[in-house]
């Protein structure tokens, strides 16, 4: 079981940044916190996945004040993603023709919410930002307001900064909410059901481990 968590996790990081190269290889607006790691970018000497991996860092270090736990999918999650990011900016052909470009969006779109679908499905921990989002929203506030105002506090910060907002943006905004919702239950993984201990009854009580879900990521 920890073997197939395990390979669907890297399969869905390494997709997820595919899905990131595509969306800013498109250049018709970035996701939120891609627009910001675009931007510094722009200002630094440093790629996109640099950035990426940076942030992801920073960003775990504000867990430690709201006691979130990272598992090995956060960890891998937070050194991984922007590898891949990188790789793929790399080795994809840069589209010139509008309809590719809007091609490589669509892509971008659908590989970002399967990808999503299997590292949350693989039950191994959640990615650096979702952990922020579920920690401050356990301290009595609402999730979607929590996640709306990190996002566009990233948004106008990576705009500022020169990162690319456009219709891609908009579009993700809109779309990776459903596809999400489809793929992770899809491809969650269920706890396996515990076995029964013979002369002890009051075990027959006990549910399996839950798989703990987390609100989708981007990374």
């Amino acid at each position: 079981m920890i073997a197939r968590r395990l390979a669907q996790l890297y399969v869905g990081l390494a997709l997820y940044g595919l899905g990131i190269a595509l969306q800013v290889a498109s250049r018709l607006g970035n996701d939120p916190w891609d627009t910001l790691h675009q931007g510094l970018a722009r200002h630094t000497g440093l790629s996109i996945g640099t950035w990426i991996i940076i942030a992801a860092v920073a960003v775990m270090a504000l867990w430690i004040p709201l006691r979130q736990r990272p598992g090995v999918g956060t960890i891998s999650n937070a050194l991984l993603v922007g590898a891949f990011a990188d790789f793929f900016l790399w080795a994809l052909p840069d589209p010139r023709a509008v309809a590719v470009r809007w091609g490589y969006l669509v892509a971008a779109v659908l590989v970002a919410g399967f990808a999503t679908g299997c590292y949350i499905g693989a039950g191994l921990g959640p990615g650096p930002r979702d952990g922020l989002t579920t920690g401050l929203a356990a301290r009595g506030h609402s999730i979607r307001v929590v996640r709306t105002g990190i996002e566009l506090t990233v948004l106008a910060a990576g705009w500022l900064l020169g990162g690319t907002v456009g219709i891609g943006t908009l579009i993700y905004a809109v779309t990776i909410g459903p596809l999400t919702h489809v793929f992770i239950p899809m491809l969650e993984i269920k706890a396996a059901p515990r076995t029964k201990t013979r002369g002890h009854p009051e075990d027959d009580a006990l549910p399996a481990a839950p798989v703990p879900a987390e609100c989708g990521d981007a990374a």
